[in-house]
């Protein structure tokens, strides 16, 4: 897939198929992040961190009202309207994913995440990762490479790692690999970065509906840590655990997952 850039093409001018709107916004969105990165150089990493998110739900939000005005939006950083329980389109976002990464001049693993959920499921998404210059969307899926020969490498937080994960590496046979945010994570498995991504502990519906609708897309493995799957557009916005990884490895991440105590 041919990386997409951020890019200054107006947001009035919006595409008519969802995988693609959620393609541009999200790269747009990146972009306005970027510029923000550039004019708060200086600051605070708190300012950074606050300017981000604002901006980029303020872009997303007005963007969205005005590309599909009929449909509701969950947002990380918007008050949730209970009205999307009975809409048929939600757009799930998150205006930045890693926002202690964004905050942080010198990496690039935080992302803009836009999904749709539609009846039921996820229909469209896409997650940008701006610093590398990049979105990956379902509307035009990645291959996804071929299997790599050695030790699976296993995503983890790398500021907050859940205490079972050594025991989930070491049972894997698997090379422990920190990462930012949870959209970087998500998509370093389907760039062939690694090939485990692994979270339990606190998670909402705006940190994985887009790196899951574009995993699933390519034909990675998604669930939650019983196997069960992934629920969107619920009252309660929490969904605490995820898991995002080949298919060859499957079966054997969920059989040790269920051996074991996740706190």
């Amino acid at each position: 897939m041919t990386p997409v850039r951020p890019s200054t093409v107006s947001p009035r001018t919006f595409e008519s198929d969802d995988g693609r709107l959620a393609l541009q916004l999200a790269t747009q969105a990146g972009a306005l992040l970027l510029d923000v990165r550039v004019r708060l150089a200086g600051a605070d990493p708190q300012q950074r961190k606050d300017a981000g998110d604002r901006e980029s739900h303020e872009f997303l939000v007005a963007a969205l009202a005005a590309a599909r005005p009929a449909d509701a939006v969950l947002s990380e950083e918007g008050k949730d309207d209970a009205r999307r329980l009975d809409a048929d389109r939600v757009w799930i976002v998150d205006p930045v994913d890693g926002t202690r990464e964004f905050s942080e001049l010198d990496r690039d693993d935080w992302a803009v995440h836009v999904a749709l959920w539609e009846r039921g499921r996820l229909t469209a998404g896409a997650v940008a990762l701006p610093a590398q210059g990049t979105t990956l969307g379902t509307s035009d899926v990645p291959a996804l490479p071929p299997v790599r020969a050695g030790r699976p490498r296993l995503l983890v937080s790398r500021t907050r790692p859940p205490s079972w994960t050594g025991s989930l590496a070491e049972a894997l046979g698997a090379d422990l690999l920190p990462m930012g945010s949870a959209g970087a994570k998500a998509m370093a498995v389907l760039q062939g970065k690694a090939e485990v991504y692994v979270h339990a502990g606190g998670q909402y519906e705006w940190d994985s509906a887009a790196p899951v609708a574009v995993a699933t897309a390519a034909g990675l493995h998604t669930s939650r840590t019983d196997g069960s799957t992934l629920v969107y557009n619920r009252a309660d916005p929490l969904l605490p655990d995820l898991v995002v990884c080949r298919p060859e490895l499957a079966g054997r991440v969920l059989d040790v997952l269920a051996s074991m105590q996740l706190d």
